[in-house]
């Protein structure tokens, strides 16, 4: 089966950098789409980042770009989240996503909905 590990949640000061990893086990993500998606209260789960783990093509919600930086090592089959200069509106629960791999040209999509395995999500909260 497969298996999604997240780790590096935490709360922290507007401003301040966290940095969340996603380790997978019983399966090989270099083929894969892998994504991050984050759901506040009384809000939808929205996609933030994603990443192609075999071409390496990435997507960023338009509010975390040049913020975030999504990434992967294929030797440790793990995916990163480097989340710098954190707002308030940042918190959330987030959640590590697996799915399908995508064609050489396409990047992987931003829908939860395109995505098979979760992992149990890890809190970030940014104070104020």
């Amino acid at each position: 089966q497969v298996q999604l590990v997240e780790s590096g949640g935490g709360s922290v000061q507007a401003g301040g950098s966290l940095r969340l990893s996603c380790a997978g086990s019983g399966f090989s993500s270099s083929n894969r789409c892998m994504g991050w998606f984050r759901q506040a209260p009384g809000k939808e789960r929205e996609g933030v980042a994603t990443i192609s783990a075999r071409t390496g093509r990435i997507y960023y919600e338009d509010s975390v770009k040049g913020r975030f930086t999504i990434s992967h090592d294929s030797a440790k089959n793990t995916m990163y989240l480097e989340m710098n200069s954190l707002k308030p509106e940042d918190t959330g629960m987030y959640y590590c996503a697996a799915g399908p791999g995508a064609a050489f040209w396409q990047t992987c999509s931003s829908s939860g909905d395109e995505y098979n395995y979760w992992g149990q999500g890890t809190q970030v909260t940014v104070s104020s």
